[in-house]
Formats: structure tokens, sequence, C-alpha cells
């Protein structure tokens, strides 16, 4: 089987990419470099061309929300019905496609991490009631396949939800090793760093009211956001309203290289998210000597070693944090 169609929502160019983007994308130029052909359906995007080759997987957006996952069902289909793949893999991190039900070839899903009822507090309500209607469906949908999960949490939930333990293996994602030097931590200034999308699981306003309440013992400290998404605007009210806009700085979308820089020159990296999959950019902080204050949530209790490399903390506990 050298013939790999990826199905994932987003690709490493899409506007909100995110960590599950970049696994993705590690992982099968990987493949491709070792001469299988792999191409992924995801969704368009304003400026993104219908087709292109990046590291040598063929990148097909078929459509944009809310059509996207009809319109990749049905490519699928066509793809595996016409003998034009061997294996499906598809990424359940978003709404499952329930490939299965209609893939002429063997599937293997690559789980993240689901969302439940965190999503919620995401999208609209009946969107997320969808989600998690749709993610109901997994246990009976994918009861033959096998599953890659990126933790043990992960695991954990689809085992919860009814899939075979024997089904699922559990595969850590690696990082790109930083290649600058990092200054010891009582040499860095006081700054904290936040990496990741802005949304509003993420709970980023906790972490800009724990900052209002260190002001007073750390007079030059700093909060930098890197990151974009939809709950910017609404986090930048909460600097504010926390009489600290002057110390949160928001950065936007940066380079790997510059993400780096920004994590070798904090003193603290923070996750205050309500789930995650597995914590990538806890990860790439420790491997520039920066420790991590998270959420005591599914995934980051797995990235996490409590008190080693970070601290877990309760979810939305602005003091704890």
């Amino acid at each position: 089987m050298r013939r790999i169609l990826v199905l994932n929502e987003r690709d490493p160019a899409h506007p909100r990419a995110g960590g599950a983007e970049v696994h993705v994308a590690e992982i099968f130029r990987r493949l491709v470099s070792r001469g299988f052909e792999v191409s992924q359906l995801c969704s368009s995007f304003p400026g993104g061309e219908a087709q292109e080759l990046r590291d040598g997987m063929l990148i097909r957006r078929v459509g944009g929300l809310p059509f996207y996952y009809l319109q990749a069902g049905r490519a699928c289909y066509r793809d595996t019905h016409e003998g034009r793949v061997d294996v499906v893999v598809e990424c359940l991190n978003k709404l499952p496609f329930l490939s299965p039900a209609y893939s002429q070839v063997p599937v293997l899903a690559l789980c993240h991490h689901l969302f439940g009822e965190t999503a919620f507090r995401q999208v609209a309500w009946p969107i997320a009631a969808a989600v998690w209607s749709v993610e109901r469906l997994i246990p009976f949908v994918y009861r033959r396949c096998p599953f890659v999960a990126i933790s043990e949490s992960t695991k954990g939930d689809l085992i919860r939800r009814g899939i075979s333990p024997q089904r699922v293996a559990v595969h850590h994602p690696g990082i790109r090793r930083p290649d600058l030097p990092a200054p010891h931590l009582l040499e860095r200034g006081q700054r904290i760093a936040y990496v990741g999308r802005l949304e509003p699981y993420k709970n980023v306003d906790v972490l800009i009211r724990a900052v209002a309440r260190l002001e007073e013992r750390f007079p030059r400290i700093e909060l930098v956001v890197i990151g974009e998404g939809t709950d910017r605007a609404r986090l930048e009210a909460a600097c504010a309203t926390a009489g600290v806009t002057g110390r949160v700085r928001f950065v936007g979308f940066v380079s790997e290289g510059e993400k780096d820089r920004w994590l070798a020159s904090s003193r603290v990296c923070v996750c205050p998210s309500s789930k995650e999959g597995w914590g990538l950019t806890v990860i790439e902080s420790n491997a520039l000597g920066t420790p991590n204050v998270a959420t005591d949530a599914p995934g980051l209790r797995d990235s996490v070693r409590d008190g080693e490399t970070g601290f877990l903390v309760p979810e939305r506990d602005v003091a704890a944090f």
C-alpha cells in the first residue's frame, strides 16, 4: 500500500492551522520521502490555491465551511471506489468524517483529541450539538478501525467511548529540535509566553487575569501571546478590563525561529486550555529550558511532568495559575 489519502480539515497554510496540522504535515512529508504517494483533502480559505504541492504532498482544497465535510466525503468515496488510493488516514480532531462508512479501502484513525462537551465552549450551540452528536457515532462507525492516539488521555477517552483498547496505539508527537542556545532561567526577563490558537476553550483570559495579580510582585512583568484566533478581540478587551493592556503583547503568527526566540527568552510558558490532545508547545518550550504552568486537563497532564518540567493547576483557577 503506497497511496495514502489524508482527511484533515486544515493544512499548514490555513490561517487557523495549529499543532495538529504541524504534526500531520511532519508525519506525511517523511512518508513521501520514503516513496509513498500522499494527498490530503482539506478546506479552502481566501487566497489558497485549489491544489498545491507541499513537501511532496498534494494538497487538495475542496471547499470552505460549512460544505467542506460533504465535499471531502464525496471525494474520498470517489477516490477509494475508483482505486486511486490504498488506505485512508482520517484525522479525528474536529468533526469526524465517518469515512469507514463509505471508504472502499482500509481506514486508520489518527486521533489528536475529541471535543465532547468542550465543543459548547468553542462554537455556537447548534454546531456544538452537531459535533457532540456525530462523535457519539464513533464507536459504531469506527468499530473495525485501528486508532493511533497521540496521548494516554486521548486513548482513555476513546476507550470510555467504547473503542476496544486493543485497537488503540499511543504515539506521542515529536518536535523540531531548536537550534539556538537558551539562557538560564534567572538570566531571562520577567516574560511569560503563551503559544497557541486564540479560542474560547484555550482560556487565555485566565492567564491575563493572573498576570494582573502578579503585577505588584513583578513590576517588569510582560505577557507575549503568540498565535491568532476568533477570540482575539475579546482577549484584548479583557486586557483593558484587567488594566494590563500595556503589559500584554499580541504578536500573531510568527515563524518557527521567532517562536523559539520568544520561548528562549521567557521565564515560563503557560497553557490554560481546558483540553488538548497532547500539548506540543509544552515540549517545544521545554526543549528551550522553559517550564510550563498548565491546566490539569487531558493531554496536558501527559506532556507536563508535574513538579519537574512544570506545574499542573485546576482549570480556570486564576489564583492557582
